[in-house]
């Protein structure tokens, strides 16, 4: 077995070297220059054996022979004596190196400009520092989102939860009319309806972010998205009798994914709807720029502060002022992230009591 990869293949606890480790590697250092001292050797006394049968000075050239050989053989012993000293060294320094990169230790030196065995080797190590590095910061971060989403998920889950169960609890307890059962059982509706909601978003947030659905786009018609998007908001408008208006050119055409679009410009005109009193107004207006084709949706809804228009795009967030009206807080988010995979963008622009306008920017071309 090879001494230089003994520690890998044991795979031990500690994998830093041990004095049999170090032992290990001068034996095998010695077996591996001692062969060619043999053979040289062995070939300077075939030469000299040759040229005594051929010639009459037997003794000379064999004393000769052996004053040299053991003058080689000297030198040789001491060259390899330095080069095992230097190997030694040289190894014990590179598994020292490795071991402070495995424990997360310091950074490995990157040596002389130089070029030189160890400077090359030491810039190797560098960048393979650099890399482990950047992906322990990626893993980390990755936990990090993970132990937030299963916090955002417990959180938005409690509150439906709770109140299933002390509906079902108060229906299995008490006796009541038909009149308040039929209470309670749309409040369980209500309760299921949003548990549904928030499973299908997050079925979709989680599809989009691991990559399990491509978006495929294809030269479409904006015009057929956004209705097929307003089909979804028109009952809910209807019942708030909240006026909508749409001024999009039937003929415009770009590439996007229809299904997925829709799905943003839904998430778009539900919050709209929602945030906006009775008797209000919402505007979808589609216009053509130079690259992008911009999809404003404009409410006359309660508005939304300058300072939170960043935060309204993350994950459950939600405003204290609209904890009373019905929502998760993840539409937003889905509607950015659905965009942003097309190539697009999204803004806002909002004040307090002055209504919103949500733009969406998707790309005219391929």
């Amino acid at each position: 077995m090879n001494p230089f990869y003994h520690k890998a293949a044991g795979a031990p606890a500690d994998p830093r070297i041990s004095a049999k480790d170090s032992g290990e590697t001068h034996r095998y250092l010695r077996k591996l220059c001692l062969l060619p001292v043999c053979g040289m050797l062995l070939s300077m006394w075939f030469c000299i054996l040759f040229f005594c049968t051929r010639s009459g000075y037997h003794r000379p050239l064999l004393s000769m022979g052996l004053a040299l050989s053991f003058l080689a053989l000297g030198w040789t012993l001491f060259l390899l004596w330095l080069l095992e000293e230097r190997l030694s060294a040289f190894t014990s320094d590179l598994c020292r190196t490795i071991d402070r990169m495995t424990e997360g230790g310091t950074c490995p030196d990157a040596g002389s400009d130089k070029e030189t065995l160890k400077s090359r080797i030491n810039c190797r190590l560098l960048r393979l520092y650099q890399i482990m590095q950047t992906q322990k910061h990626a893993a980390e971060k990755e936990h990090q989102k993970l132990q937030q989403l299963i916090t955002d998920i417990s959180h938005q889950v409690k509150t439906p939860v709770s109140n299933l169960m002390l509906v079902t609890d108060t229906l299995l307890t008490r006796p009541g009319s038909a009149e308040e059962q039929t209470v309670f059982l749309k409040g369980l509706k209500n309760q299921t309806d949003k548990l549904h909601f928030l499973f299908q978003a997050l079925l979709k947030t989680s599809q989009l972010e691991t990559g399990a659905i491509q978006l495929q786009k294809s030269d479409t018609s904006l015009y057929a998205t956004i209705a097929q998007a307003l089909s979804g908001i028109l009952c809910q408008a209807d019942h708030k009798h909240l006026s909508v208006t749409v001024n999009c050119p039937e003929e415009l055409c770009l590439p996007h994914d229809r299904t997925w679009t829709s799905e943003a410009l839904f998430n778009l005109l539900d919050n709209a709807v929602k945030y906006t009193p009775e008797g209000g107004s919402i505007r979808i207006s589609a216009e053509l720029w130079e690259m992008y084709a911009k999809i404003d949706i404009t409410d006359t809804g309660i508005g939304i502060p300058e300072s939170s228009h960043a935060a309204i795009f993350r994950r459950f967030y939600r405003e204290h002022e609209v904890h009373n009206i019905p929502g998760v807080g993840i539409g937003l988010y889905l509607t950015r992230k659905i965009v942003t995979l097309q190539g697009g963008y999204v803004i806002v622009a909002s004040a307090p009591g002055e209504g919103s306008t949500f733009s969406v920017f998707l790309p005219r071309h391929f």
